[in-house]
């Protein structure tokens, strides 16, 4: 069997929330600063699966309050750097939010979001499943089969609504980090399915782990083969 562990529902989205929360401990300090390089492999988790954002070799100072962005040499790695940035070299605040999208995706996958293994037309995940991110039938087809269904439908949608939010290709149309975390927080009280599972396997799976990157225990993030634009 795959030693990628398979995580529930609502340890799912209590990574997303403290992982959002993070970011936007970053953006709404004195001086703001841009992650630049959000990715799932850069998430750690303790032993009560709170997230906290690692590895801030690539931060950087955020614009002044004259300025909308700050322009840089691109780097961070493709699948999660912001179309704008990549194209241009000038960062935004919200140019983390898009890198945020891309995880929520994974979160509702458990695909990577560079695979050159997908057929042709599918290797950048986030481009190519934003149709089924803005159906409800289709996006039954694309959640990630080791929930085994076990998840409420009507949150799985407003995850994915959050997530194509996050992934709109004009920064100013991406919502702020704040508004991320408000709104994780209510999907994180849905619950319509009678099925989802209890805590219990939560805490007992808890006692066997120590803090260490998400992609070691979880499907979302990329494993070997994820490169950085230079």
């Amino acid at each position: 069997g795959s030693s990628v562990q398979s995580l529930e529902w609502n340890i799912r989205i209590k990574i997303a929330i403290g992982a959002a929360k993070g970011l936007s401990f970053l953006h709404s300090s004195d001086k703001k600063v841009i992650y630049r390089d959000f990715k799932a492999s850069n998430i750690l988790l303790d032993g009560s699966y709170t997230a906290k954002l690692s590895d801030f070799g690539l931060a950087k100072l955020g614009p002044s309050a004259s300025q909308s962005h700050v322009t840089t040499r691109v780097m961070g790695t493709y699948g999660y750097a912001a179309p704008e940035y990549v194209a241009t070299g000038h960062l935004y605040v919200k140019s983390d939010v898009y890198g945020f999208g891309v995880v929520l995706v994974e979160i509702l996958t458990g695909l990577r979001a560079l695979d050159p293994n997908r057929p042709s037309g599918q290797h950048n995940l986030s481009e190519w499943i934003k149709p089924y991110l803005s159906d409800r039938r289709k996006l039954k087809s694309i959640m990630d089969n080791r929930l085994e269904g076990k998840y409420p439908s009507k949150a799985a949608v407003r995850i994915a609504q959050l997530a194509l939010k996050c992934l709109e290709p004009e920064p100013k149309y991406r919502p702020s980090m704040k508004e991320v975390v408000e709104t994780l927080e209510q999907i994180e009280s849905i619950n319509d399915n009678p099925k989802e599972p209890g805590n219990r396997t939560a805490r007992q799976t808890t006692r066997r782990h120590r803090q260490q990157p998400l992609h070691h225990r979880s499907p979302l993030a990329p494993k070997n083969g994820t490169g950085r634009a230079n």
